[in-house]
């Protein structure tokens, strides 16, 4: 039987990946502030997500290369 804690049978090391799920509470964050500061909580929470999740794409495209 194999020994578990063989290096042959660890996976591949990987560089820690960029995490973008902080930009995307960020926007939802800033969108509501923003838009509760117009009056308009709902659109600037919608807003603010899409930038976020646009950012956070960003990001994933480019931790991909």
């Amino acid at each position: 039987m194999a020994d578990p804690t063989s290096r042959d049978t660890l996976p591949p090391h990987k560089d820690p990946s960029a995490a973008g799920g902080f930009l995307v509470a960020l926007g939802m964050l800033g969108g509501v502030g923003v838009g509760f500061a117009i009056g308009q909580a709902t659109p600037g929470f919608l807003i603010g997500t899409a930038i976020g999740v646009a950012a956070a794409v960003l990001v994933w495209l480019k931790d991909r290369r």
